[in-house]
């Protein structure tokens, strides 16, 4: 692929090659796109054919970096000292680079960071939380709610086009985060419905197979029921979208809530509830989990 008449960047890398990362890495490769990766195991990143596989940051600094990491620390972990992405862009004479912000971030906490980064290296941040899951990574179908300035937004889209079906800027660095956390209450409040439905299925000794086919033939139907239901069928509960990462979500949430003099009444719900499945233990299974807790 000829990326400059494609409108894509000069040069591309990834840093996170763990669920979401992997196929979004996989679906950039298959389009042509040459694609530096990094990951802290780097098995991970090896396991990913057709990718130039780096031993540190610095060795991934390109005009455009993905990162696709659990929180903001992370991202920033990776800016400083000689491994690092600042030293990388500077030896490779990148004047302007644009770094991508995949996870689920704090929207307050994301767009301090670009001032700074902006303000004391140049570096332009770009807050782009995906929605559809791994499925939605696998098949290139993610929503991808963006802020950041809207030039380096539209240099960033053609890219994002390879592994995202929609794609919408909302305004400065901040905006895409605020959207994703709108995107959580949904997302939990969907899960905690259907596993209080499932729930209550299953103490009246039904089948829960038979349930769903009539929940999704009707106005309960949703993506969560879709990609999720067998879990609850299965009683399968291992990997996926952690309860601890949901839990997050909701901490970032009560934050934008509470800046905005706002009571949500469902999303203080889930908070509490995430907070006891973590409690107890169960913080590592997915999100639909939260079953088990109903359930006793």
């Amino acid at each position: 692929m000829d990326i400059s008449s494609a409108g894509l960047p000069a040069s591309v890398a990834l840093l996170g090659t763990g669920p979401m990362g992997a196929p979004i890495a996989r679906n950039i490769i298959a389009a042509g796109v040459p694609l530096t990766l990094w990951n802290r195991t780097p098995e991970r990143a090896h396991a990913i054919d057709g990718g130039t596989v780096v031993a540190g940051p610095a060795e991934a600094a390109s005009e455009v970096v993905l990162t696709v990491l659990p929180d903001l620390p992370q991202v920033a972990a990776l800016l400083h000292g000689h491994d690092g992405l600042l030293a990388g862009w500077k030896t490779a004479g990148i004047e302007h680079p644009i770094l991508v912000i995949h996870g689920t971030v704090s929207p307050v906490a994301v767009a301090e960071f670009a001032d700074d980064c902006l303000r004391n290296w140049g570096l332009t941040v770009v807050d782009a939380p995906l929605s559809g899951g791994t499925i939605g990574a696998e098949e290139g179908r993610l929503s991808i709610m963006v802020g950041g300035p809207h030039g380096a937004v539209e240099r960033v889209k053609p890219l994002f086009s390879l592994y995202g079906s929609t794609v919408v800027w909302f305004g400065d660095t901040g905006a895409g985060s605020t959207v994703k956390a709108c995107n959580q209450i949904v997302v939990a409040a969907t899960v905690t419905a259907l596993a209080e439905a499932m729930a209550l299925a299953n103490s009246a000794g039904l089948d829960l197979e038979k349930v769903q086919s009539v929940l999704s033939g009707g106005l309960a139907n949703s993506e969560v029921l879709a990609q999720k239901g067998q879990r609850w069928i299965d009683a399968d509960f291992e990997g996926g979208g952690s309860a601890k990462n949901q839990l997050k979500d909701l901490g970032f949430i009560t934050e934008l809530a509470t800046q905005a003099g706002l009571t949500l009444p469902v999303a203080g719900s889930l908070l509490t509830a995430f907070q006891a499945m973590v409690s107890a233990g169960r913080g590592e299974l997915d999100h639909t989990g939260i079953y088990l807790g109903i359930r006793e």
